[in-house]
């Protein structure tokens, strides 16, 4: 399966939480895009960009040996969704999405929407932030290991219905959530085992948090 990584302008505050949770993901040798602001992740990050997608709008272009699509500063897309277009174009099946959530809500927000976008053609995304790993769940069974500090199931898509939920603190059958009651956050894992969540009907968003107790970071842009 091809993988891309593209990184946002976000701020990360620990690089080394970053660099071990996509230490998997860089054995496959991933097509890496950085957006805009996002190039200043490059050196502590270890990553070499294989594209440039940006308008330059928080940073200045250092023009650099690397592809570079230079996009117009007033238009439809962030920098970051249209990355996640172009990388989908050239065939990208895996999607790992860092430094896109963090302090300004609107980007943050539009950022976590890539992942319904990529969900709905059929590709595997996810997003990872200094606290948390997110991803789109359906029908299909998840399993979350005990070593996340909590998972959250949220209903961004509309209506969710049929929820499962085994071996976590607050166990859930055929349960339903809406964007208007959002009562799936922060449940645990049991001890020594993998919670086990399903989703008949509709999409949710689940958020595996590893780090919950590190200070919040500021967003940059995109």
């Amino acid at each position: 399966m091809k993988s891309c990584i593209i990184v946002g302008g976000a701020d990360i505050s620990d690089y080394r939480i970053i660099k071990e949770r996509l230490a998997l993901e860089l054995l496959k040798e991933p097509f890496v895009i950085f957006c805009d602001s996002g190039l200043r992740h490059s050196g502590p990050l270890g990553l070499k960009p294989d594209l440039i997608v940006a308008d330059f709008d928080s940073s200045e272009d250092p023009h650099l040996p690397v592809e570079t699509i230079r996009l117009p500063r007033e238009k439809d897309d962030t920098d970051t969704f249209y990355a996640a277009k172009e990388a989908l174009k050239r065939g990208y099946e895996s999607f790992t999405l860092i430094g896109v959530v963090g302090g300004r809500f609107d980007h943050s927000l539009g950022n976590i929407s890539i992942l319904l976008f990529l969900d709905n053609r059929g590709k595997c995304a996810r997003i990872i932030d200094d606290h948390s790993e997110m991803e789109i769940i359906k029908e299909q069974p998840v399993y979350v290991e005990d070593s996340y500090e909590y998972f959250s199931l949220i209903a961004i898509a509309g209506c969710a219905e049929g929820i499962t939920i085994r071996n976590a603190k607050f166990p859930l059958e055929d349960g339903k959530i809406n964007p208007e009651y959002q009562y799936g956050i922060s449940n645990e894992v049991l001890p020594g085992k993998k919670a086990m969540v399903s989703v008949g009907d509709g999409k949710l968003l689940l958020v595996k948090v590893f780090n919950e107790r590190k200070e919040g970071c500021k967003y940059g842009q995109n």
